[in-house]
């Protein structure tokens, strides 16, 4: 594609927004119950274009954890489908009045919200962004441009076809999901220049990919470069309980990013625990990398350096470190968080409590999984992403974080300088 091309491309999609902004939310939600439909009806589809993408990762070598987070299967593309649905159930959130005040004038003053305009989603090997990001900026009434990784291209431009088709059906113009059918870099870097036509960048992937984003583009971009997740094993824990959850958050899917990456354990605890940790089947499968006390509790521990807890590992290791008290795991979570998810466990309710109001990244939980940190499990019904910078949103951002609010002003006749 030439600059021309692409310019075209997203010029359309705009326009297509403004048709998109003035569908009900009857209308809205017809089409993406027909996505959800056509998306389970080609499913095979999916996995034969699915199958080429796998392929060509495998013979580049590609990580493990990024081909987990490539391949999909009909109980993955079904969870698609299930989450499209999820975002059609959700309440409309355009249009709405709030917080109407009557000023001493006589004038009446409010906010409603309204759809940010048109988002460029750029991501990498995960297909399931495509439905995900299309249908939560549907649901918004936002126009959005879909430029995916090389890695996926055929698996999303599959999906991008089939929500098409799904669109077609509605009477729907398709160009307010926007596939970019070229993955070469420079397209992306015109796309990020086109700040009179596109509102907002969201930027899914390697840390590098977004920083680069970041650098380049000349319009707003909220980030998210990784998930370092801390759990926090407080001296008044239920150790059964942490070694589920440490389980669940280390083991389950450890190429995402609210996996857990660092282990904190209080000293009054830790040989207790530790012991634990060395006679679990499961956990024998992860490699430590330790402080000089967690080696000496934990015997296959390694030696940990600084960048391992700076580390977003996406594998079966953990950074672990045993601390003295809350006071310095929290201390050790402020150094090197990433703004993603924290989790205390706990059964004192005051060290519950200091633990949330210190700790302030996107998402803090108290004796949970930090598997939940999802927007599906948030009730989002899908995110687009999980912001990790505080302006405009933070955390999983459901369709809400995709609205911005206008303010609008009743009145009867009133001039601020009268004549």
């Amino acid at each position: 594609m030439n600059k021309e091309q692409i310019i075209q491309l997203a010029e359309n999609c705009c326009q297509s927004s403004k048709v998109l902004a003035t569908l009900s939310s009857a209308k809205k939600d017809e089409a993406l119950l027909q996505i959800a439909e056509q998306l389970r009806t080609d499913h095979i589809s999916i996995m034969i274009e699915n199958k080429k993408d796998m392929d060509n990762a495998q013979e580049k070598g590609i990580s493990k954890s990024m081909q987990d987070r490539l391949f999909l299967n009909k109980d993955r593309i079904f969870a698609m489908a299930k989450a499209v649905e999820d975002i059609a159930g959700q309440e409309d959130p355009v249009g709405k009045m709030k917080d109407f005040i009557t000023r001493p004038n006589g004038i009446k003053v409010g906010k409603m919200t309204i759809p940010l305009g048109v988002i460029l989603m750029i991501y990498e090997a995960r297909p399931n962004v495509t439905s995900d990001a299309a249908a939560l900026c549907f649901k918004a009434g936002n126009g959005i441009i879909l430029r995916g990784g090389s890695e996926a291209f055929h698996s999303n431009k599959c999906i991008a076809d089939i929500m098409h088709k799904a669109l077609e059906k509605c009477n729907i113009p398709k160009e307010v999901i926007t596939f970019v059918p070229d993955t070469d870099r420079e397209i992306m870097n015109t796309l990020l220049t086109l700040d009179e036509i596109i509102d907002l960048v969201i930027p899914r992937g390697g840390e590098g990919l977004i920083k680069f984003v970041a650098k380049t583009s000349s319009i707003p971009v909220l980030k998210h470069y990784k998930g370092v997740c801390h759990m926090y094993v407080d001296d008044s824990a239920d150790l059964e309980m942490a070694r589920k959850i440490l389980i669940d958050g280390k083991t389950s899917r450890p190429s995402v990013c609210n996996a857990l990456e660092t282990l904190l354990v209080h000293e009054k605890v830790a040989e207790d625990f530790y012991k634990i940790i060395e006679a679990d089947e499961i956990l024998q499968k992860v490699e430590f990398a330790g402080c000089e006390k967690t080696q000496k509790f934990l015997s296959k521990a390694t030696a940990a350096k600084k960048e391992d807890y700076e580390a977003e590992f996406l594998t079966l290791k953990i950074a672990a470190k045993v601390v003295a008290d809350m006071d310095e795991a929290m201390e050790h979570i402020q150094k090197y968080t990433s703004d993603h998810t924290e989790i205390i466990i706990t059964n004192n309710y005051k060290n519950s409590q200091k633990f949330i109001n210190t700790i302030n990244s996107s998402v803090v939980m108290v004796n949970a999984s930090s598997r939940f940190s999802d927007g599906g499990e948030f009730g989002l019904g899908a995110e687009i992403g999980i912001s990790t910078s505080k302006l405009h949103a933070y955390g999983p951002m459901g369709v809400e974080s995709l609205t911005t609010e206008k303010f609008v002003v009743l009145g009867d006749g009133q001039v601020r300088h009268p004549q």
